[in-house]
């Protein structure tokens, strides 16, 4: 099957190195990066212990160690965790599970741009369930529910929402897992934004006792380069069939990554730390530009995770005003690549200085693009 180009990553590759150069990145998902020495000395880490880790195959598993972490952080016994090649390939692992003839798999709208174009490659056909602007993009059973059919194997809920940053309540995702566990339909959950939130804090869904809840160290943990994700599971044949799957993938992540992600999990606090401050006072700057030009732009305020979703009150494909903030060096992404042409997404949590900066900047090229 031939696939799509992956329109978000295109746009981000052609601007990343653009000229003129690009200077503030508001298009980023992830949060503050951090250096191999940073991360290795937080929680005072020696960072020369690296040397000591061998450049063998891991487990594929993962690694008992980092297992071990990742399972008293989600409340799980360290059986129920997969460590993967970051979500993309856990999403690669859940689709390939799934399908089956005539099977189909229940998403948002909008979504990951990678995950309908996986299901398809793998023969599932997609229902989506649409988040609605006009309700702040609000995520609940009902709508979901809604979507599922006699074909359903697996739903797909992402809370805190990429590019929305809407997150779905502790009591939405119970009734979720309950009304279609009742009907043998799997439930993922991609929590790589948690547990950054804005307003009361979501519990994980890992404390559901049929989820599947899939978490990586690129977003909330703001280590996008070690390439690392998660899988929890508690169904042990279920998750026995999706070890023996990744195995015809990658085999197994890198140990150095995994060590490293270890390391990271042991000072989560820390990290953590370090993208909530960024993330709350970006956002709060980009929400007084948005009020501030509110006659323009719509904007459903995120009440999680490092992304938002505005758009133009008139319709209008937000493409160009996207393509001109690149020319002014302002990297936001255009909506188009979700599929829904007047928004564009754009991020608080990367951006460590200069938010400010980037905001004056994106006022004058609006000012003169209307």
């Amino acid at each position: 099957m031939k696939l799509p180009p992956f329109k978000l990553d295109l746009w981000l590759a052609a601007h990343e190195f653009a000229t003129p150069p690009i200077r503030f990145n508001l298009a980023s998902s992830t949060g503050p990066a951090w250096t191999l020495g940073e991360i290795g000395r937080t929680g005072g880490g020696d960072p020369r212990k690296l040397e000591e880790v061998k450049l063998s195959y891991a487990p594929p598993q993962g690694t008992q160690l980092l297992r071990e972490r990742l399972a008293a952080r989600n409340g799980v016994d360290p059986e129920c965790v997969l460590v993967l090649g970051g979500a993309s390939e856990a999403l690669l692992v859940l689709t390939c599970f799934f399908a089956a003839p005539g099977a189909s798999i229940v998403l948002p709208k909008p979504v990951y741009p990678a995950l309908p174009a996986m299901a398809r490659a793998w023969g599932l056909d997609v229902r989506e369930y649409v988040l609605d602007r006009e309700r702040g993009f609000a995520q609940d059973a009902a709508s979901v529910l809604a979507a599922v059919d006699a074909t359903t194997r697996a739903v797909f809920v992402n809370s805190p929402h990429n590019p929305t940053g809407s997150a779905m309540p502790a009591a939405e995702q119970g009734k979720l897992a309950a009304a279609l566990s009742a009907r043998g339909i799997a439930l993922i959950v991609d929590e790589v934004y948690h547990p950054l939130y804005f307003g009361a804090p979501v519990p994980s869904a890992s404390a559901l006792p049929d989820a599947i809840v899939l978490g990586d160290f690129a977003k909330a943990m703001s280590l996008p380069g070690l390439r690392v994700g998660w899988l929890i599971d508690r169904d042990p044949e279920r998750r026995a069939a999706l070890l023996d799957l990744r195995s015809y993938f990658s085999i197994s992540c890198a140990p150095l990554s995994e060590a490293i992600g270890a390391h990271a999990i042991a000072n989560a606090d820390a990290v953590l730390g370090r993208l909530e401050e960024v993330a709350r006072a970006n956002l709060s700057l980009l929400s007084a530009f948005m009020a501030e030009h509110r006659d323009v732009l719509g904007f459903p305020a995120p009440t999680g995770g490092t992304t938002c979703f505005p758009y133009l009150r008139d319709g209008r494909d937000a493409r160009p005003l996207c393509a001109a903030l690149a020319q002014a060096g302002v990297l936001v992404a255009p909506g188009d690549c979700f599929d829904m042409p007047a928004h564009m997404r754009i991020g608080f949590g990367a951006q460590r200085e200069g938010y400010a900066q980037a905001l004056d900047i994106f006022d004058k090229v609006l000012s003169n693009w209307r």
